[in-house]
């Protein structure tokens, strides 16, 4: 089965393709780089041809208010335009848990990018997943001072790349939802966790941070 995933050279989007590539299936990992870029709309008509699912994963450039919701409604309609073209029966996109519970200007577009997909008639599953552990580091570092470390007391699930790539793979390869899937790695108590039933990551932080210590 062909699929195309859109940022399938980013961060989940290689661990994706090579996940679904292990699997048996025809991978296109499409990026600007690869020649793909959705904001232009170059090289979509030629990606799509014989899709049958498409991952979208792409992510803005720019985080600020007004470039991050132009971006998403920008590629967006790109993308869905494309798809409806070429008949895909299953579209997959990567959003974030808490998107609706929020006034924060990313998570504003990520709202605008869902409405968009949930309008298209494309058959299709949004999969919102929490932080990912990758970036703690980089949280840590913006809330440094000096020796002292402030962090926001809001309590949060974080979920390793590698679980998120893997559960990607797997809606993608599973009949769509018409809805959303939540997903979130293994800590306890809620606040920017999922707020129902979510599939669970097999790694926890412990070992993922082994994992990070090992390949550093």
């Amino acid at each position: 089965m062909k699929i195309v995933v859109i940022g399938g050279t980013g961060l989940i989007g290689s661990k994706t393709v090579a996940t679904l590539r292990q699997r048996g299936h025809e991978v296109v990992a499409a990026s600007p780089n690869t020649g793909v870029n959705t904001v232009t709309g170059e090289g979509l008509k030629e990606a799509m041809a014989g899709a049958r699912v498409v991952i979208d994963l792409a992510n803005s450039p720019s985080f600020e208010d007004t470039a991050v919701l132009q971006f998403f409604e920008t590629s967006g309609r790109n993308l869905l335009a494309a798809e409806a073209a070429a008949a895909v029966r299953h579209h997959v996109a990567l959003s974030i848990v808490g998107t609706d519970r929020s006034d924060n200007g990313y998570f504003r577009a990520k709202v605008a990018q869902e409405k968009l997909i949930k309008a298209s008639g494309i058959p299709y599953t949004i999969i919102r997943s929490t932080q990912f552990m990758e970036f703690l580091r980089g949280i840590a570092d913006s809330g440094a001072d000096g020796n002292i470390v402030r962090i926001a007391p809001g309590l949060f699930q974080p979920i390793a790349a590698d679980d998120v790539a893997a559960n990607v793979a797997d809606v993608a390869l599973a009949p769509p939802r018409n809805g959303i899937a939540e997903i979130a790695g293994r800590v306890e108590e809620h606040s920017l966790v999922p707020l129902g039933e979510a599939r669970l990551g097999h790694i926890g932080f412990d070992e993922w941070l082994r994992r990070s210590r090992a390949a550093a």
